[in-house]
């Protein structure tokens, strides 16, 4: 019985006990808003580190933020197996699940691009007007072949004998009509100018062709007249003096005709006075053909009217320039070398090699690069620069054709006078080389960098620069960065944009190595 009576009250002291701490569960759970944060800074008091870093540290070497399981916590039980640690309990930080919303820096675990050693000192998030306000422009590196060059100043020339035309007068007059414009586009056979002919050798030449002409039509018309009576009344003695006298003005005419051809009248013009009768008032000089044992290089062969030497009512003298016409489709490009650079430039023109030519305005180089052969080194080198010339092929393009009251006007890309910059290689292509331009490449002290993207931010990182010039910059390829997103320009203003961020006053997340 006594037995008994133990047992019941065991089992009455379990449930009274059960029901007591479900009470004070009940109870810390309703009020845990009041007493946990007391706790919470009593234990961090107790486990201050002696660095003085505010207790920030949690033990995250490195704040990788993989789990956010705290395993390194230093404290593995602490009483708190159920006092929120999934989000890190830590409500008085104003940073919950550490997600530093005010870093700009949404889940700062980056699992949008599984960048994981992220240092805020070495990026750099920009805002959209940001990236319009320095151009920013980004690319993916990839490996090129590279050739190492060195630059020689050059001038877009025109081809000796080739590229103008000079028309002059064919015989003394007086110029009563000038049909282009200066600046025109012009076809050949197309009439230029006008001239009445006042020199007396022509109008003599044109009198004796003509008489000439009149004298074979009455010898015809003998023949045929003693042909027409019969052999048997007229001797055929006679009908042969009259054929010997034809073949006599028939030869006359020939070389008369040959001659007002020198003297700059066409076969149409000389044709005309055989069917006129009458002697030519005035001579219209035409374009010239093209010439066709020039080469084009498969470009329309155009002229233009690139100046005009004489006025109406002035008098010309047989030989006297005219007009002067030009044509453009082909120009050269004359380079000036060092006398030391002329086995090289040989042996580029010897073996084919392309060289990148690029235009110059304000004394930069343009964008665009045109690859071309080197035609010809000169021979002698300039006695008063002692520079060596070189010359290369342009093929040229219109820009603009267009027809304004019956006239044509072009304007061609490339222009005699016009600045270029000729670069000659300096030996074979470097293979499997990163390339990057100059904006993309910022140097601090001793180091270099470039900024590669990760998601919504720029990481700053270093790199070693094998070559630089002008125009390029040649990056060690270590593998690290052949496939990456990095900014292509923009990197110095990148540079002074983290520069200010570490020196603009004090980080609200201190002591956060991320």
């Amino acid at each position: 019985m006594k037995h008994r009576l133990e047992l019941f009250k065991a089992r009455w002291l379990a449930i009274a006990s059960t029901v007591i701490l479900l009470a004070v569960v009940i109870t810390a759970a309703a009020t845990y808003q009041l007493w946990l944060p007391r706790a919470k800074d009593l234990i961090a008091s107790k486990e201050k580190p002696t660095d003085d870093h505010s207790g920030h540290d949690h033990g995250h070497e490195d704040h990788g933020h993989e789990d956010h399981g705290h395993e390194d916590h230093g404290h593995e039980d602490h009483g708190h197996e159920d006092d929120g640690h999934e989000d890190h309990g830590h409500e008085d930080h104003g940073h919950e699940d550490h997600g530093h919303e005010d870093h700009g820096h949404e889940d700062h675990g980056h699992e949008d691009d599984g960048h994981e050693d992220h240092d805020d000192a070495n990026a750099l998030e920009l805002s959209k007007g940001a990236w319009k306000n320095i151009g920013l422009k980004t690319g993916i590196v990839t490996l090129q072949s590279y050739v190492k060059t060195v630059s020689m100043p050059a001038i877009v020339v025109e081809r000796p004998g080739r590229s103008q035309v000079e028309i002059t007068a064919p015989i003394t007059g007086i110029v009563t009509r000038v049909y282009p414009i200066e600046g025109e586009a012009i076809q050949p056979d197309q009439p230029l100018i006008d001239l009445r002919l006042t020199h007396e050798d022509l109008v003599n030449a044109q009198r004796e062709f003509l008489q000439s002409t009149e004298e074979l039509d009455v010898v015809k018309r003998e023949i045929a007249r003693l042909e027409s009576v019969g052999e048997g009344v007229v001797a055929g003695r006679r009908v042969l003096e009259h054929k010997y006298e034809q073949q006599k003005i028939d030869a006359a005419l020939l070389a008369q005709r040959q001659g007002l051809l020198l003297h700059g009248l066409n076969e149409q013009q000389i044709d005309g006075i055989l069917t006129s009768r009458r002697l030519l008032p005035t001579l219209t000089v035409a374009a010239p053909p093209f010439d066709e044992a020039a080469d084009h290089n498969e470009t329309e062969h155009l002229y233009h009217v690139q100046s005009i030497l004489v006025k109406r009512g002035q008098s010309v003298d047989s030989g006297e320039a005219l007009l002067m016409l030009a044509d453009h489709c082909l120009l050269y490009v004359e380079g000036q070398a060092f006398e030391d650079d002329a086995q090289r430039l040989i042996q580029a023109s010897r073996e084919g090699w392309l060289v990148d030519v690029s235009p110059v305005s304000n004394g930069n180089t343009g964008g665009e690069t045109i690859p071309l052969k080197v035609f010809y080194v000169a021979d002698n080198v300039d006695h008063d620069s002692r520079a060596l010339r070189f010359y290369l092929i342009l093929p040229n393009q219109l820009i603009r054709d267009d027809q304004e009251s019956g006239q044509r006007f072009v304007a061609w890309r490339f222009r005699p006078g016009q600045r270029m910059e000729v670069k000659i290689p300096l030996g074979p292509p470097w293979e499997n080389q990163i390339v990057l331009p100059p904006e993309a490449v910022v140097e601090e002290g001793a180091e270099t960098f470039v900024f590669e993207q990760h998601g919504n931010h720029f990481d700053r990182v270093p790199i070693h620069v094998v070559y630089r010039d002008k125009d390029a910059v040649v990056v060690e390829n270590d593998g690290k960065l052949v496939g990456s997103t990095v900014a292509m320009s923009g990197a110095f203003q990148m540079q002074l944009a983290i520069k200010n961020n570490a020196g603009g006053g004090v980080d609200p997340h201190a002591g956060h190595n991320h």
